[in-house]
C-alpha cells in the first residue's frame, strides 16, 4: 500500500468553484502545503495570489484553460495560456472542444490541443488535456487520448467535476491504454474518498483532482502508516 505522502504527492488540490473568495483560496493553499500536495489549480483570476502562497515549495500552482466547456477559440485558449504563465502557473489543464471531437473533426481537436501545447512548454509548463469523458464514447475517448498525445499533451484528464460524472477507473483504465508511457493520466471528479483515489490509481492513475484534499489525507493517515 502506498504511504500518505505518496498520496498527497498524486493530489492537485483543486479549487475551482465559482463562489469561492479569497479567504478560501488562501485557506486551500494551506491545506496544499500542509500535506504537500503535487499542485493547487485554481480558477485563472486566483493566479498570482496561489503563486506567491505557494513560492518556496515545489507545489505547482496550476490553473484551467477553455474551462469548463472547451468552446473557446483557440486563439483564447492560448493567450489563457500565455497570461497564466505570466501569472507563475507551472501547469495548465486544458478542455478539449468536445463537440468538434464527435463531429469528427480530428483536425481541429489536434490543432486546438497543439496550439496550447506549444504555448505551455515554450514558458516551461506542462499540459494536462481534459476530455470529459461523461459526454464520450469509448470509441472517441481513445481518440481524444491520441489526438492529446500527437498534438504534445504531457497528461490527459477524465473530467472537470462540472460534467454529468466525474472519474471512473474504467475510463482511467481504457485512457491509460490509449496512450504511451510518455504520456501520463489524472483522474478528477467526484473523488472524496481514499478508496477513491486507490481505485483510480490502480487503474493506472498518476494524478488526481480533488477538492477533499483534507479528508482524503486524515483517511490517508489513519490507515496508511509511513
Amino acid at each position: 500500500m502506498p504511504k500518505p505522502s505518496e498520496i498527497a504527492r498524486m493530489l492537485d488540490h483543486s479549487m475551482l468553484q465559482p463562489w469561492l473568495t479569497e479567504a478560501d483560496i488562501r485557506k486551500g493553499c494551506a491545506v496544499a502545503i500542509k500535506y504537500h500536495t503535487a499542485a493547487v489549480c485554481a480558477r485563472p483570476c486566483d493566479m498570482k495570489l496561489v503563486s506567491a502562497l505557494l513560492k518556496g515549495t515545489d507545489i505547482a500552482p496550476c490553473t484551467v484553460i477553455g474551462f469548463p466547456h472547451g468552446t473557446h477559440l483557440t486563439a483564447v485558449k492560448v493567450y489563457e495560456a500565455e497570461q497564466a504563465l505570466l501569472d507563475g502557473c507551472a501547469e495548465l489543464d486544458m478542455v478539449i472542444n468536445i463537440g468538434r471531437l464527435k463531429a469528427g473533426d480530428d483536425a481541429y481537436v489536434e490543432n486546438d490541443i497543439h496550439a496550447v501545447a506549444e504555448a505551455a512548454h515554450r514558458g516551461g509548463a506542462i499540459l494536462k488535456v481534459i476530455i470529459e469523458t461523461c459526454c464520450l464514447t469509448d470509441e472517441e475517448k481513445v481518440r481524444a487520448c491520441q489526438l492529446a498525445e500527437k498534438a504534445g499533451a504531457d497528461f490527459v484528464k477524465t473530467s472537470t467535476g462540472y460534467g454529468a460524472h466525474g472519474a471512473t477507473p474504467e475510463d482511467v483504465a481504457l485512457m491509460r491504454s490509449a496512450v504511451s508511457e510518455k504520456v501520463k493520466v489524472k483522474a478528477a471528479g467526484g473523488m472524496r474518498n481514499l478508496d477513491a483515489i486507490l481505485a483510480v490509481r490502480a487503474a493506472g492513475a498518476d494524478r488526481c483532482g480533488v477538492s477533499a484534499t483534507e479528508a482524503i489525507m486524515k483517511e490517508a493517515e489513519e490507515r496508511l502508516a509511513e
